[in-house]
């Protein structure tokens, strides 16, 4: 098999021209074959009449008028390939020439030869080009995945510091969750929001705890017990400051007082609407945060995620965001979404986590007749989230049996230890 250009060889053996492009043969007589072998020797050099009728018509005497009929019609064949010009040289003879044009040209899939010549026999200025391409194309479609938007999300955070909470006179370490641009990590930024003289809890022996701040507001989260994976569910606290105002958090009042607005309806027990059917296991976590701002009324955020895996890491994920406050005048103020979740196993410095990037499907946002000034902050940021927020990103920090520790995108940011419940359908 000759090559002639990327897309068109000569069958030596069968003596045929085979066009690539849609594998047409084109037979050739015994001369035409041997002109044309001939011509292709030395592209662009210039034959002699009698050199071209010794290779077409070896120990025979033809007349020159043979040659010409013979170059008439391998031109007639080699016509539709305008990149091939079988020229004739004023009183010199024939010459061959093959345009450049011929490396452009597409190949086909089913010739290896005609392939690699397409990829490797350019210049070294296409190659570079070719590959620059190419990664600006990778490039594009690296910053765009989804899973570089988790990395970026992920590296906001970091967790190489604890601080030292006096949670009911109880002094214990907690690790600490903060964005990278936040230097204001003090105890002191969470400390000064509980009264001093009134924080007191009977029986508490030992808690453990997680803290988390964005530079505006500081959160922590506490479950009884010696160490993180003693916590069974029972006397989670979660709080968050949303000013830096001391919020005056009366731990002898506040603890019978969220212990009453828990006791109310449960607006977030289940979350898989009726109808869906089948086989279905819901991973159901719930959180009560309380937001204490000075002076004014205690709001609790009913914090609830179910998770329905459909894979290893993906599934239904559905979540709901419900605010009262202590009176329940203002009741509730609810965003209910659902859409799919996919999960990626990340680190925040040396504690593993669960990242869960979620697209948001459907929403269903519900207002109060009435919504307390208290509650008015609230208010506006769940109906921005109901306007806004397509995408959520939430990652699960810690798990035990009962529990789980959540990082959750409400209010900006904060830490809620949750209670979690398996419900099988």
């Amino acid at each position: 098999m000759l090559k002639i250009t990327n897309y068109l060889s000569l069958d030596t053996s069968a003596k045929q021209l085979i066009n690539h492009l849609n594998n047409e043969k084109i037979p050739l007589t015994f001369s035409e074959h041997a002109v044309l072998t001939k011509l292709l020797d030395f592209e662009c050099k210039i034959y002699t009449k009698e050199e071209l009728l010794e290779a077409g018509w070896p120990d025979r005497v033809v007349a020159p008028t043979s040659l010409t009929q013979c170059i008439s019609t391998l031109r007639r064949k080699l016509e539709p390939f305008q990149d091939i010009q079988l020229k004739a040289v004023a009183r010199r003879g024939y010459q061959l020439h093959i345009s450049e044009q011929s490396h452009v040209k597409v190949v086909s899939l089913s010739d290896s030869d005609t392939i690699r010549a397409a990829f490797f026999d350019v210049s070294l200025l296409v190659k570079i080009a070719g590959a620059l391409v190419l990664f600006g194309i990778l490039i594009i479609f690296w910053y765009g995945c989804e899973y570089h938007q988790v990395l970026k999300i992920t590296s906001q955070w970091k967790s190489d510091k604890d601080i030292e909470l006096n949670i009911g006179g109880i002094r214990e370490s907690a690790k600490v969750f903060y964005k990278n641009d936040t230097d204001q990590l003090h105890e002191s930024k969470w400390q000064k929001h509980i009264a001093p003289k009134t924080n007191q809890l009977k029986g508490l022996k030992g808690f453990s705890g997680f803290a988390l701040t964005n530079g505006s507001s500081y959160s922590f989260a506490t479950c009884p017990g010696y160490t993180l994976n003693d916590c069974d569910g029972q006397g989670i606290i979660n709080i968050t400051m949303l000013t830096p105002e001391p919020a005056g958090i009366n731990m002898e009042s506040f603890i019978p007082l969220s212990k009453k607005m828990e006791t109310r309806i449960r607006y977030n027990r289940v979350l898989i609407p009726e109808g869906d059917i089948g086989d279905i296991v819901e991973h159901h976590y719930h959180a009560d945060v309380y937001f204490p701002i000075a002076g004014q009324k205690l709001i609790r955020a009913d914090l609830s995620i179910s998770l329905v895996y459909q894979g290893e890491n993906t599934g239904q994920i559905y979540t709901t965001t419900c605010i009262t406050d202590e009176d329940c005048i203002t009741t509730p103020i609810k965003l209910k979404t659902r859409g799919t979740f996919n999960q990626y196993q990340q680190s925040i410095g040396d504690v593993d986590v669960d990242v869960f990037f979620t697209k948001i499907d459907q929403k269903e946002f519900i207002k109060p007749e009435h919504v307390t000034e208290s509650a008015m902050r609230f208010y506006r940021e769940v109906k921005r989230m109901d306007i806004q927020e397509e995408e959520l990103v939430f990652f699960r920090v810690h798990t035990t049996e009962n529990t789980a520790v959540w990082i959750m995108p409400f209010m900006s940011d904060l830490v809620a230890w949750s209670r979690y419940e398996r419900v099988q359908f």
